[in-house]
């Protein structure tokens, strides 16, 4: 009547066995992947001729990523938009965060700095003639990602080459690269 009845073994092996994979399975999960910045288009929001010099203002619209199984957040930063080298003008976005596994659209307005055209004049006739203008991109975001009661830092840096069309400033092609770095130091909230 009152049988006591003894686990065995084999239940126990079994049950840290599935706990162990659940484990493993939650941390292969849980890496870190690159959030992805995919320039979506360039418009004119402003131009002005002053000629030999103009005044522009481009409207960047920029598709995100969280690929990650938790929220990032993000501090504020800038763009830098180089053309033949010198930096042609920068964007500023602010801080934010974005929720796990989505995607958002930025919509980043960018002055535009003519003075760099005129000292690239050559190539800037040469590119308006081609149909084909190339532009690099830099920004350095800092971030956290909180897991569980822990803040783990982050950094990605995007490297960006744009080709565009110089006149409508329609994207003709366009090619990423990020770089994600984790900090190891952490934080506890």
């Amino acid at each position: 009547m009152g049988q006591k009845h003894k686990w065995n073994w084999n239940w126990n092996s079994a049950i840290i066995g599935a706990a162990s994979a659940v484990a493993a399975s939650a941390l292969i999960s849980a890496k870190p992947k690159d959030p992805t910045f995919d320039l979506v288009s360039m418009k004119f929001t402003f131009l002005r001729l002053n000629l030999p010099l103009f005044d522009a203002e481009v409207l960047l619209t920029v598709h995100v990523t969280n690929p990650n199984i938790v929220p990032i957040h993000f501090s504020s930063t800038s763009v830098s938009i180089f053309y033949e080298g010198s930096l042609l003008g920068s964007a500023q976005f602010e801080a934010g965060s974005q929720p796990p596994r989505s995607e958002q659209l930025l919509r980043i307005p960018t002055r535009l700095h003519s003075i760099q055209f005129t000292q690239h004049a050559t190539r800037f006739l040469h590119d308006i003639a081609g149909s084909e203008m190339y532009l690099d991109a830099a920004v350095d975001i800092a971030g956290t990602a909180r897991i569980m009661w822990w803040d783990h830092n982050f950094n990605v840096h995007v490297d960006s080459h744009v080709t565009v069309d110089p006149v409508f400033l329609d994207l003709i092609d366009k090619e990423y690269i990020s770089e994600l770095e984790v900090l190891l130091s952490t934080a506890a909230a």
